[in-house]
């Protein structure tokens, strides 16, 4: 029997638009190509996709560019994948 192909859907918060309204134009190109990697191979080892801890224990997060990265929950469901993403910012800014 043939495996059903997961269905992925995208979705962002509030708050994640409003970030990436007011990141810098390259930062806004390089997400897009960085979520088509993503939607391609999630696991592609240059997102660098891992779990994070402390405050964002439950939450991954994938590098957009050496310093700007994307924090995101994915969720599985028997008919689909959920992926959430959340906040957009520096690691500086993000981890402090």
């Amino acid at each position: 029997m043939k495996k059903k192909e997961e269905k992925i859907r995208i979705e962002f918060t509030g708050l994640f638009n409003k970030q990436r309204k007011e990141v810098p134009l390259e930062i806004k190109i390089a997400f897009r190509e960085t979520l088509d990697l993503f939607l391609e191979n999630p696991d592609h080892k240059i997102l660098r996709k891992h779990f994070l801890k402390e405050k964002y224990a439950g939450y991954q997060s994938i590098d957009i560019t050496p310093d700007y990265r994307a924090i995101f929950k994915e969720v599985k469901t028997e008919r689909h994948v959920s992926i959430k993403f959340y906040i957009i910012g520096a690691h500086k800014q993000l981890y402090g």
